[in-house]
Parts: C-alpha cells; structure tokens; sequence
C-alpha cells in the first residue's frame, strides 16, 4: 500500500544521516594489527592513509609540506702580497619553504675564492678572488666578498659580506642586505688592512700593530645542534702574533705581515661553512642544508648528502651541488 504524502514525511524526519566516522593517528600510533584495508588519518603528514596487508600506503593526493633550509655561499679569498685584508664571508640566507610531492629540487653548493699571491717583496694588487654563489628554492647567497691585498690602494669588494680594505684610508666591502655585513676599513700605518665581513657582524678595522679582526657569522641549530656558519676571515698583523681574531663560523687568519718565517700562516676559511679566507688564505666553500618531517622524507636525492635525523626530521646536508625529490 502506497503510503501518503504526510507518512512519508513522518519516516524521513525520524531518519538522522551522519558522516561517516574513520580512526586518525600518527605514525607511531597506528593500529598495530590492522585488517586489510583499514583506513585512517594520519595526523603527522595530514593525509589519508590505508593499510594494504603489508604495509601502509598514503592517498593518491598530491601534498605539500614545510621543511627548514640553511643556504651558504663559499666565502672570499684573502688579500695577498707584504700584507693584505680579510675576505668577507659568503651571504647566508635561512628561513622555511614549501615542498611539493613528486618535484625536483636542485642545488648548487658555491665554492671558496682563491687567495692573492702572496710574496715579501711584491708591490702589485694581489687581491683575493670573491666566492662562488649558492642557489637552493630559486635563492641566492652571494659569494664573499675578496679581500685586497699589496699596493692597490683600494677599497673592500662587495659580496655577501664585503672584504676588508686597504692602504692607506678606504672603507670595506658592502655585504648583501639580509645576507652578511661590510668588512673592515683601512688605515695610514702598518698593518693597514680591514678585516673580513661576516653574517653576523662587520669586520674590524685596521689597529696599529695587528690587522681587523673577522666579522662573526651567525649560529644556527638546523641540524639538531648550533654550529655557526659564515664568518669573516682576519687580516694580516704586524711583527706580532696578536690580532689574529678570525670570525666565528669558519673565517680564516691573516698571516703574519713580516716574512714566511715570523709570526704564524695564514689559514682558509673552513670548508662548507661559507668562511671568508684570512689575509693570504683561501676562502671555505659554501653548504646547503634541508630539514625535512621525517615522516614524508622520501630518500631521493642526488650530490651523496650526508643524512642524519634530529628529533622528528631528517636533515641533508649538501656538501656538494645536488638535488633532492619531495
């Protein structure tokens, strides 16, 4: 029998319809026997997830995610010559970006300048070379600045931190905004030159008696514990061992100005940290580094990262240009 208009209605009303109601959890409290085809939310990566008999498998959706990066140019090679002026250190660019599932991302690790000749007679320009770029996420960091070295007379060379100037009054290289700061200015009296800009500090000044000390970089805890990246290289002293203070972050020491036989060598900026070289040393190559949600890391790279995990991420530390597939 057909029922009526106002029964029908009556029965529908009674009816209350609901969505329906799956599990969520995170990866490590999935269901730990689950029946095929068990399906759930996986709170950690935000996404679907079912169990297939044999292991659990995400949604088809395509899904983006944030992981950390840390991106160091190689840093500027020393001034050469009698004396000569630190190297700035290479731009350090820091911050989080978006990753999206299933595209390649590639990056090019800069490599340090060279320094300037170095002998105890010569009167030419020995300035250093600037350090190589690095890219990761359509960024730039800026190589280091060279630092200036003999009788040339100049100013400091512009870069992701500016080198240290020399003889006889001349300002230091500019850094980059947001990557680095300026080196150190010049002076009329022995050692003369400025010291190597770093990311987190300028480089010193010409002091009677010793050369500008290195600019410090900037400290970071991307992978699990703080290690400073970038700083400034020192420029050269006078007769004495003092004056030495290379920047925190890799920055190299100036040589001693008197002989190859006084005082003590210079050094290069420390390799991937983005290290400005000291006065007479070359500078360190640059580093990128990713922090990556370990729970969506998908071990698809290129450029034999060193991998390691700190808490719930995995960090690649890229020594070399590579590439990593989210």
């Amino acid at each position: 029998m057909a029922l009526s208009k106002i029964e029908s209605a009556s029965i529908e009303s009674s009816i209350t319809l609901t969505s329906p109601v799956i599990g969520s959890w995170t990866t490590a409290t999935r269901p730990a026997s689950p029946s095929t085809g068990t399906t759930g939310w996986n709170t950690d990566v935000n996404r679907l997830e079912s169990y297939t008999g044999s292991g659990w498998v995400f949604s088809s959706t395509t899904i983006s995610y944030t992981a950390s990066y840390l991106i160091a140019a190689g840093g500027g090679g020393g001034g050469g010559a009698i004396r000569g002026s630190g190297a700035g250190a290479g731009g350090l660019l820091t911050g989080t970006t978006t990753l999206l599932e299933g595209t390649t991302y590639s990056f090019t690790v800069g490599s340090g300048g060279t320094s300037g000749s170095y002998t105890t007679t010569s009167t030419t320009n020995n300035k250093g070379t600037n350090g190589s770029n690095s890219t990761a996420f359509s960024l730039t960091a800026i190589g280091g600045g060279a630092g200036q070295g003999g009788d040339s007379f100049g100013n400091g060379i512009d870069g992701g931190s500016g080198g240290g100037a020399w003889y006889p009054v001349n300002s230091g290289g500019s850094g980059t905004a947001g990557q680095g700061n300026a080196g150190g200015a010049a002076g009329t009296s022995p050692p003369y030159g400025g010291g190597g800009g770093g990311a987190g500090q300028a480089g010193g000044n010409f002091n009677s008696g010793s050369g500008g000390y290195g600019g410090n970089g900037l400290a970071s805890s991307i992978t699990g514990s703080s290690v400073y990246y970038c700083g400034g290289g020192s420029a050269s002293t006078y007769q004495d061992d003092s004056g030495f203070a290379a920047g925190l972050g890799g920055g190299g020491i100036g040589r001693n100005a008197v002989g190859t036989t006084v005082g003590i060598a210079p050094s290069n900026g420390t390799a991937n940290t983005g290290g400005g070289g000291g006065a007479s040393g070359n500078g360190g190559s640059g580093v990128v580094i990713l922090s990556i949600p370990t729970a969506l890391y998908t071990g698809t790279t290129t450029g034999s990262p060193t991998v390691t995990t700190s808490g719930s991420n995995t960090i690649l530390v890229y020594n070399s240009s590579g590439t990593y597939t989210a």
